[in-house]
């Protein structure tokens, strides 16, 4: 038998593999008929402990377009887990069920915990503050689309840059490609934490940090914006010095690059204004898509599945 492959973290796939599932989700764009069967008779557990609205819906759209069946519950509270249920149990016996499982819960290291107690692949769908691997596959599809390369460009983050767990990953995917540089755009109080810091520097890439989107702006290729939570703050008066200059409005993208790529991971509040909805450099809702098709790519390689010549 061979081992099974499971994703906890975007360290656990080599660049030659997101490179190879790229190339899958393009393929299944460009010959979907060659896939909607493929996965016919195979079973996608969905277990989602927390909340969600793209992941979820993603993995189960993305197993349907395979020809697959999904199973699985949005809520704890759906479960026996609102009974006292451990997740080793869950797992254990969800596992006698489907091939396959992709599992999102509030505390870091569960899906680790999950991939000891059962024989069948374990997708993290977002394990707490810790990581959210699929989320960075889909952004570097996005990019690879949007830019024709995931190298020689400038990567700007910009708003919790301290508790984003999408920031922290796409950061080290990309460390592993030549000449990103990084500006990292937040209030001090949500600053990268220093490992991070560190990790772009021992990699050698050149990264900066500035308090105001405005002072980054001419200069990104990438602009990947997320939410400055006002309940980060100890000060309230600090927040509403600073929840301005973390909103993304027409006005700030006057002095971006013509063919600059706004990413978000979603859901936004307010970081991003409508109005840019429209606006031809926005790919937040592409983004959304291209996680449907890197989904459909990853359940392939996690099954061993290849599509007939």
């Amino acid at each position: 038998m061979t081992d099974i492959r499971n994703l906890i973290n975007i360290t656990d796939l080599t660049v030659a593999e997101i490179d190879q599932l790229i190339a899958t989700a393009d393929d299944i764009v460009e010959n979907p008929k060659d896939y909607q069967s493929i996965c016919a008779h195979k079973k996608l557990a969905t277990l989602f402990f927390e909340p969600s609205t793209r992941t979820r819906l993603s993995f189960e759209a993305a197993m349907l377009e395979l020809g697959g069946s999904i199973l699985g519950f949005s809520s704890a509270n759906s479960s026996s887990a609102a009974k006292g249920e451990s997740v080793s149990d869950t797992i254990q016996t969800v596992g006698c069920y489907a091939e396959i499982i992709a599992m999102r819960h509030p505390k870091e290291g569960a899906p680790i915990v999950a991939s000891q107690r059962t024989t069948v692949p374990i997708i993290n769908a977002g394990d707490g503050g810790h990581f959210h691997p699929t989320q960075t596959l889909t952004d570097l599809l996005t990019i690879k689309r949007k830019k024709g390369r995931l190298s020689d460009m400038t990567v700007g983050v910009c708003g919790d840059l301290k508790f984003g767990r999408t920031v922290h990953s796409l950061i080290e995917a990309m460390l592993r490609y030549p000449n990103v540089k990084f500006v990292l755009i937040s209030p001090e109080e949500l600053q990268v934490p220093d490992y991070m810091k560190e990790k772009m520097t021992q990699a050698g890439a050149q990264w900066t940090e500035v308090e105001k989107l405005e002072d980054a702006m001419g200069s990104l290729d990438i602009l990947y914006m997320t939410r400055v939570q006002k309940e980060r703050f100890f000060n309230e008066a600090d927040y509403i010095r600073l929840k301005d200059s973390y909103i993304l409005d027409l006005e700030k993208l006057q002095a971006a690059k013509e063919d600059l790529t706004i990413l978000h991971p979603l859901p936004r509040v307010n970081e991003i204004s409508v109005e840019v909805d429209k606006d031809p450099r926005a790919a937040y809702f592409f983004q959304a898509l291209c996680g449907k098709h890197i989904r459909m790519a990853l359940i392939l390689f996690l099954l061993g599945i290849e599509k007939k010549a």
